[in-house]
């Protein structure tokens, strides 16, 4: 009779423990299969994937600030285009005004 409980008790017991290890396999697969999912998406899970974020949004900031730099340097450039137009242009008129000094002053003889 001893032996009998025995044998049913290790059955139960047995019986168990493959349960629990069929949970186990399940669970691996589900996890094996959200990664899978998540890496057709194009996107890692946990840290990784808030780390590739940040890189990219790092790099739009990067990008972003070059531009304004570059419209920057061009509104710089143009002003100082359009200063020496201007400075130009005071020459010229000088220059003019000079010579109808001198030709008054030549008329003036």
């Amino acid at each position: 009779m001893v032996g009998f409980f025995n044998t049913k008790e290790r059955k139960k017991e047995r019986k168990k423990e493959r349960k629990k290890e069929r949970k186990k396999e399940r669970k691996k697969e589900r996890k094996k299969e959200r990664k899978k999912e998540r890496k057709k998406e194009g996107e890692r899970g946990g840290r990784e994937g808030g780390r590739e974020e940040k890189r990219r949004e790092e790099k739009r900031r990067e990008e972003k600030r070059r531009e304004e730099k570059r419209r920057e340097g061009k509104r710089r450039k143009e002003k100082r285009r359009e200063e020496k137009r201007r400075e130009e242009k005071r020459r010229e008129e000088k220059r003019r005004e000079e010579k109808r000094r001198d030709l008054v002053r030549i008329n003036e003889y």
